[in-house]
């Protein structure tokens, strides 16, 4: 399944590192454009300076790491489509371009589902897409919300486990299946 990701879904680290986890293993293929991390290493900015250094080192590492994930949108690809919010037609413009399946985000009012669909296209949930990717492949996700929560532990020097690391990611159902 090829997914566009959000700058929402980006930016905010955890969420990114469980998505990016699944895809290295092989779970999803993942997208995005130029404008779309462009919009995250912003979004970074606003916590000062340092924010946005960080972020465009991580959009740098992310790079070399899924060579093929950026998409070339062509000039003009955003004619002709529409979506409630016209700051968002370039991610839709970019998953047309990218033949993308899903579009990946929070931002469930402003990718209609019917609109999506006149394209070829579903709009994903991320809790409920990583429960999917769960169900189909349970040890690799466990693997990858285990890496992350080891990894929060070492950069906050808090004790994380993955389901308490999931609900503070916003991502409540996945937290609950890697409990039980």
């Amino acid at each position: 399944m090829r997914v566009v990701l959000d700058a929402c879904v980006l930016y905010p680290t955890v969420l990114r590192e469980v998505l990016l986890g699944c895809a290295a293993e092989g779970l999803f293929e993942p997208l995005w454009s130029a404008r779309l991390l462009e919009e995250w290493a912003r979004a970074a900015a606003r916590l000062g300076p340092e924010g946005e250094a960080v972020a465009r080192g991580e959009i740098a590492a992310l790079r070399a790491a899924f060579p093929g994930a950026e998409l070339r949108v062509p000039e003009g690809a955003e004619r002709g489509l529409w979506l409630p919010d016209p700051d968002d037609v370039h991610v839709l413009a970019a998953a047309v371009a990218g033949r993308a399946d899903a579009i990946l985000t929070w931002n469930a009012a402003d990718f209609p589902r019917g609109v999506l669909a006149e394209e070829g296209l579903v709009r994903l949930d991320p809790d409920r897409f990583l429960v999917s990717l769960w169900e189909r492949a349970p040890e690799a996700v466990v693997r990858v919300a285990a890496a992350a929560a080891e990894r929060a532990t070492r950069l906050s020097g808090e004790a994380w486990d993955p389901p308490r690391l999931l609900r503070k990611a916003r991502l409540p159902v996945l937290a609950r299946r890697l409990s039980g």
